[in-house]
């Protein structure tokens, strides 16, 4: 995983319709959903759905197969998990002022609590 990969993760999720695409994907597991079918799930026109999906394509968050005259999409929720696992590495480096969210003269001081340290 390197940054750029990571950056296009955070950018294409920052639509909240794609949030809502990816969730409901997640939620369908393996066997995913036909383009139609997310459209009607979330009251949008399909050709809005279209580029919000090719934007997430592009982004590795989900993948397509054809069926027949469907499009059938799912959730690639490894990728997500490796993005998240790329943050929190970089993060917790930042604590010793190494990493991508490492201390910024410019910006003043970084600190990031640990995972484990978070209270129910």
């Amino acid at each position: 995983m390197d940054r750029n990969s990571a950056l296009k993760v955070f950018e294409s999720l920052g639509s909240s319709l794609r949030l809502d695409v990816f969730c409901l994907l997640v939620q369908a597991g393996e066997e995913g959903r036909v383009a139609g079918e997310i459209a009607d799930r979330l009251g949008i026109p399909a050709t809005n759905l279209s580029f919000h999906l090719k934007a997430m394509l592009q982004a590795d968050l989900v993948s397509v197969r054809h069926e027949g005259r469907f499009l059938r999409y799912r959730a690639n929720v490894p990728h997500m998990l490796r993005v998240m696992a790329f943050v929190m590495e970089n993060c917790a480096r930042a604590e010793a002022g190494q990493g991508m969210c490492a201390n910024d003269p410019g910006r003043g001081a970084t600190t990031v609590a640990p995972v484990s340290a978070a209270k129910p």
